[in-house]
């Protein structure tokens, strides 16, 4: 699952790159809450790491506020993920950017942990890698491609 963090940060991402596609000015930490539903305290430190990042700049004065300075499909969401979340792979074993050997592990070619999670990891990865801030913009009937289950009813 990704974190309240990630989801504040994407939910930010999108609304700048809805404005970069329309009137294309600036917003206010206060309007990109507003607009995204994420607390402005969270929002903060959020658009600093994409600010750090190159994802987004930031304006001074009267017109002043945060805007996506990169295209909308060129904006990875595994990059985001990364950035906000750190590794995405569930065993350090499998990170190609945080490898580490697992400390119990005596032989990683002969693990089955390593081996289902890793199999699971790959597609995930392929999956993750090839979507775009451009593919949350899209409509939302978008999430029809994929089956999802049936919320539970907490009988």
């Amino acid at each position: 699952m990704i974190t309240h963090k990630t989801k504040y940060a994407l939910k930010a991402l999108v609304v700048l790159a809805d404005e970069k596609a329309g009137e294309a000015t600036a917003l206010r930490i206060e309007e990109i809450a507003d607009r995204s539903g994420a607390p402005k305290r969270f929002l903060e430190h959020i658009l600093l790491d994409l600010k750090r990042a190159g994802l987004i700049g930031s304006r001074r004065g009267r017109r002043g506020g945060y805007e996506l300075i990169k295209e909308p499909k060129r904006v990875s969401l595994a990059e985001v993920l990364r950035l906000i979340d750190g590794p995405l792979a569930p065993l350090t074993c499998l990170s190609r950017r945080a490898y580490q050997r697992c400390e119990d592990c005596k032989d990683e070619q002969t693990c089955r942990v390593r081996a289902v999670f890793g199999g699971f990891y790959a597609t995930y990865i392929l999956m993750i890698e090839s979507l775009t801030l451009a593919d949350l913009q899209e409509d939302a009937r978008s999430i029809e491609r994929v089956a999802l289950p049936e919320p539970a009813t907490g009988e």
